[in-house]
């Protein structure tokens, strides 16, 4: 694997030394990378930041959602459109006592009996038929989204470009409930341009619900406006999510990158906002 090395902006004057490594940062990113399925190090929020496939804006407004307990879907319906690593960048938003579980079909039946207690984040790598690592179809997938109810969050991604193809992927199809489907709060749907080699990905829209009604558009790319402004943002209070667009900018300009440096700050950050 890759090691890349830290160095804020000597513009800035930054001096950084590497975090450490508490027992619950490196289980959680112990956890991301079991989701690596191309090689290489794990993409973070702020790699994604620099690269356009969001700004700081709906970045902002991602970390405010999430690391108040929403639970999201990633969707794309080409291969390789970037949606894992979109899902790990964004899982290390999750509220610092909450912990990464993948989930099998022998998870999925052992939360299910453990029924409510401790909130955990549980990640399907990926709504799928195949014979994969925390791949879930059918039963275990309608058990799987039955978790949320019992307070847990949920993140996984699927192939679909908009919230009619998730739904009908998810409720059609695997006869998951509607009111399971609208406990994922977020639907983001992402867009790739240009060929393998110079690709440019991009998160394109964004749908949210509260839970009760169907998901509603709250961000889209084209119209360039940020989440909070359109009138169906449901992310915290105004000033904490200025205060998470501040951290994002913060740690984009001092150079922090890795799925490591980006935990740790984010944790330190919700410890700070408690």
């Amino acid at each position: 694997m890759e090691i890349i090395r830290y160095r804020p902006s000597i513009a800035q004057g930054l001096s950084w030394t590497v975090p450490p490594m508490t027992d619950p940062i490196q289980r959680h990113c112990r956890e991301l990378d079991r989701c690596n399925q191309r090689g290489g190090r794990m993409l973070s929020v702020f790699d994604l930041l620099a690269a356009g496939t969001l700004d700081l804006d709906l970045g902002a407004y991602l970390m405010a959602r999430i690391s108040r307990g929403a639970s999201f879907i990633v969707g794309a319906v080409p291969g390789g459109a970037g949606k894992t690593t979109v899902m790990c960048a964004l899982l290390n938003f999750v509220p610092a006592e909450v912990e990464l579980v993948a989930v099998t079909p022998e998870v999925v039946s052992q939360a299910s009996e453990a029924g409510t207690g401790s909130p955990y984040c549980y990640i399907c790598h990926e709504i799928g038929a195949g014979s994969y690592f925390a791949y879930l179809w059918d039963e275990d997938l309608r058990r799987y989204c039955r978790l949320a109810a019992a307070g847990h969050m949920l993140a996984t991604n699927l192939h679909a470009d908009d919230p009619k193809q998730a739904r009908d992927q998810v409720c059609r199809q695997n006869g998951v409930s509607e009111a399971d489907f609208r406990r994922f709060n977020l639907l983001m749907f992402l867009r790739v341009e240009g060929d393998y080699w110079n690709a440019r990905r991009q998160i394109v829209t964004v749908y949210e619900s509260a839970g009760a009604g169907r998901h509603r558009l709250v961000y889209d790319v084209r119209s360039r406006t940020a989440p909070e402004v359109s009138g169906g943002g449901q992310a915290a209070d105004l000033g904490y999510l200025q205060d998470c667009r501040k951290f994002l900018s913060r740690n984009l300009d001092a150079g922090t990158r890795t799925i490591e440096q980006s935990r740790y700050e984010v944790v330190k950050f919700l410890a700070e906002h408690e």
